[in-house]
């Protein structure tokens, strides 16, 4: 059993800078934040987990099994991350291609501490503490003075400019990007897929960063309603994802693909023209509700029948750096189906698939250069009485600490209706984030 304390934050939006600080000193943390962006199907504004009292973390193998196990065991709050190839274990498939960062396919913890704060309401849910404990942290978390980040001034700049860490580099050259484009094309031209999220890999090696620190810096530039700070062991993800990959409540499941993107510009009135184009684009459209027929298709399976329902279908929505195209679609989930069955059910997501689902994700494997790991899977968490919320791991960099390796990709969909040349534009407006960060 949990104890729990309750309190009221006069400034919560320092106490969130004095939480993520006083963190630093844990080997497990799950940072989850919404920037307060206003979304509808939010639960919390940001949650905090630190230090496993327990954890589950293993290959492709039976992991769905695994986790619906431990989940039922600890009827506790656990949190972590479903890997891309975990489609290993739901499908007869495999994923073969180079991997520097060497993430477990799947890792979940039970948190000591837990951390939930909404509005200006915090609530502390610690496991086997200390008496006073929770009193003790909360006044040592409000009492931490907010230090910047030490921006290298122009002198020092100059100074180092031979010492600089290793560049950042593209796993695939252009011209091989836009030949492996074509050869999706064909794919599509053939009758194989009608889409398919197609991603390449930028990284550096021996690379050393400070990943709290990179962070902050990502979201800071877009904040995205899931942003996510993962440090398990040497393992670090960076996460500035705008996209919810399923979420269960009560007995209702939400998914919100997004397929779609363009850029902002600083021109309010050319800002809105860019929205509104993009919101009567025909192949983004179709993109999406392509995607959309996928997400029904898959909630379907562990649905009602006729409770699977489109709520909102191709809006715009506006984050710092682009517009994306959403769409929201619910369902009932049947009675008798675990938690842990409605994720193995819908995974991996459309959005970072494609349709027909399995096709598209040999040809990904066939064409991309780089195995996804963490990439393009989900991160979130579970709640004592098995309500889940997930997001998809994308605008995202892995970090792997103890390799010094820095990773992270980007991809869009391709449809018949794809030119290359754009699609490696839109890669790199996508990756203009990630690059920004780690300067």
């Amino acid at each position: 059993m949990r104890t729990k304390s309750t309190y009221t934050l006069e400034d919560p939006l320092k106490f969130k800078q004095q939480l993520l600080q006083w963190s630093r000193q844990f080997e497990e943390i799950a940072w989850l934040d919404s920037n307060n962006y206003h979304q509808e199907h939010g639960e919390f504004d940001a949650l905090l987990a630190l230090g496993a009292f327990t954890a589950i973390k293993t290959d492709y193998h039976q992991a769905f099994a695994k986790l619906q196990e431990y989940q039922q065991t600890t009827k506790d709050w656990i949190f972590g991350y479903l890997s891309y190839d975990l489609k290993n274990d739901v499908e007869v498939l495999s994923s073969k291609n180079n991997d520097e960062l060497h993430f477990p396919d799947i890792y979940f913890f039970q948190p000591q501490k837990l951390f939930l704060l909404k509005g200006i309401q915090l609530e502390m849910h610690y496991l086997r503490m200390l008496d006073d404990e929770i009193e003790e942290d909360f006044n040592e978390i409000s009492k931490l003075p907010i230090t910047d980040n030490p921006q290298p001034t122009t002198e020092n700049s100059q100074l180092t400019t031979e010492n600089r860490e290793p560049k950042i580099q593209a796993r695939i050259s252009k011209e091989d990007y836009l030949k492996k484009v074509e050869k999706m094309l064909a794919y599509i031209q053939r009758g194989d897929i009608y889409e398919a999220n197609f991603c390449q890999e930028f990284f550096a090696e021996d690379r050393k960063i400070e990943p709290m620190e990179v962070f902050q810096e990502l979201n800071d530039i877009s904040g995205p309603p899931f942003a996510t700070f993962l440090k398990l062991e040497e393992h670090h993800l960076l996460c500035a994802s705008p996209e919810r990959y399923l979420k269960k409540s009560g007995s209702k499941l939400i998914s919100q693909p997004i397929k779609g993107t363009d850029r902002r510009s600083p021109n309010s009135e050319e800002d809105l023209e860019i929205a509104e184009q993009l919101s009567k684009d025909p192949k983004e459209q179709s993109e999406n509700v392509m995607i959309v027929d996928l997400v029904r298709n898959d909630l379907s399976k562990i649905a009602k029948k006729g409770s699977v329902n489109v709520d909102e279908l191709c809006k715009v929505y506006s984050f710092k750096q682009v517009h994306q195209m959403i769409s929201t679609v619910s369902a009932e989930i049947d009675d008798g189906i675990p938690p842990v069955e409605a994720l193995r059910a819908t995974f991996p997501m459309g959005s970072m698939t494609g349709a027909p689902k399995i096709s598209a994700m040999k040809i990904i494997e066939e064409l991309e250069e780089t195995k996804r790991g963490l990439y393009s899977g989900a991160v979130g968490y579970f709640t004592p009485n098995g309500d889940f919320d997930f997001n998809v791991v994308i605008r995202s960099i892995l970090y792997n600490s103890v390799k010094k390796y820095v990773s992270f990709s980007v991809g869009g969909a391709i449809t018949a209706g794809s030119d290359p040349q754009k699609e490696y534009e839109e890669c790199l407006l996508k990756a203009s984030a990630m690059r920004q960060a780690l300067g």
